[in-house]
């Protein structure tokens, strides 16, 4: 035990810990007995997470500090690390290309120089995005994890380099590495700043009388596989428990569903009649048509099988809204 830490069998370092997929991580873990670390560049949980304050440390950090990294690191002795961090809106990496590289690829890099200095062995997951395939060479194609990596955005591509350099880590010096690729993961407490939970709050504000029967969207023809955030941290924790060294892992459904298919399942959860207009300030440049994948790897390797249905997640993330519509 190392400077007051308590012991426990698993100690997961959790970065970008108060995220939407890392709040819901960090309860699962500690759900199941791990002693965790939470890092942030804000040591402040959000309000539906904050009941995790009496049970996770959490500490501020900033990952391109790799000296604050092997500190903590020399203190905590983690076990597994879950490297969830990084510059993750796609939209802006157009605007400020520098903050996605530094976020996603240079925060990594970082990460991993840090656990070489401290010399521990620490299983690590790294988790990129499949947006890393890009626009595929041919229309409809399915992405397997041998398709080759054609990012065609400044997020897909930080995310790509740092998905390669963290194979090379394993290859030299041998650091226990899996590399994820999660798809489209929607859910509760997901921010507004993305299409789903952005209907979500919409929508709940029109329940409420709050706006006008008009709802704002962009593009709803693109077809995405969409994952509930829940399943993605079960994916995440069994790819730490059994996944190969150096591997990487699609994570995905399977299944398309397109924007405008979304919508209606979530006016048809509500009840609501309203206008639907599309704003054109909301179209994302460089957006594939339609997103297929092949994520039969991690279901013969782990074991691992999506457990919510799309309904049930939609209806879950209103409720989160109403929830937070009633607080505000």
């Amino acid at each position: 035990m190392q400077l007051g830490w308590p012991s426990s069998e698993e100690r997961a370092l959790v970065t970008g810990a108060t995220g939407f997929v890392g709040g819901w991580l960090t309860q699962a873990l500690v759900d199941r007995g791990a002693t965790v670390l939470g890092l942030n560049r804000r040591a402040t949980w959000p309000t539906h997470w904050a009941h995790l304050a009496k049970s996770v440390s959490l500490q501020m950090c900033d990952l391109l500090d790799g000296g604050a990294i092997e500190r903590i690191c020399r203190e905590f002795q983690p076990s597994h690390i879950y490297h969830l961090a990084g510059f993750a809106a796609v939209g802006a990496s157009f605007r400020d290309p520098e903050a996605a590289w530094q976020g996603n690829l240079t925060a990594t890099r970082q990460l991993c120089e840090a656990v070489i200095r401290w010399g521990g062995k620490p299983r690590i997951l790294f988790v990129g995005s499949g947006m890393v395939y890009g626009t595929p060479a041919q229309a409809d194609a399915l992405l397997t994890e041998e398709t080759p990596l054609r990012p065609d955005t400044p997020y897909a591509a930080s995310k790509a380099a740092a998905d390669l350099a963290c194979f090379q880590y394993t290859c030299s010096p041998g650091l226990d590495i899996i590399r994820a690729r999660p798809f489209n993961h929607i859910g509760p407490f997901q921010s507004a700043e993305f299409a789903i939970p952005n209907f979500a709050r919409q929508l709940v504000a029109i329940e409420r009388g709050q706006q006008p029967p008009i709802l704002e969207t962009g593009d709803l023809s693109a077809q995405r596989d969409l994952s509930d955030v829940r399943d993605i941290v079960a994916a995440y924790q069994g790819l730490m428990q059994r996944g190969r060294t150096g591997e990487c892992y699609n994570i995905g459904t399977g299944h398309c569903w397109s924007m405008r298919q979304v919508l209606d399942r979530m006016l048809a959860l509500t009840g609501l009649q309203v206008e639907v207009r599309t704003r054109t300030d909301l179209l994302r440049p460089k957006e594939p048509a339609v997103t297929r994948i092949d994520a039969s790897k991690i279901r013969r390797e782990i074991g691992w099988e999506p457990r919510y249905s799309l309904d049930q997640t939609l209806s879950d993330t209103l409720d989160a809204w109403r929830r937070l519509n009633a607080l505000s």
